[in-house]
């Protein structure tokens, strides 16, 4: 499996948040974007991803 890390990515439509843990667990990146869009309408994303966007390194 390699040393697989969980970083931002570069592909990226607000910090890279979403397409770096896509890249990592190998889904789409619309499949996590959409995902971590309902996780927001019921409030859990909205507070998470601004910690992730802190937490997680940029892409070497």
């Amino acid at each position: 499996m390699g040393n697989k890390r969980l970083t931002k990515s570069n592909d990226k439509v607000l910090l890279g948040v979403c397409g770096g843990i896509a890249e990592f667990i190998g889904w789409p990146k619309k499949t996590v974007r959409i995902s971590w869009l309902v996780l927001t309408l019921f409030g859990l994303g909205i507070f998470v991803y601004p910690i992730l966007a802190l937490i997680m390194p940029a892409a070497d």
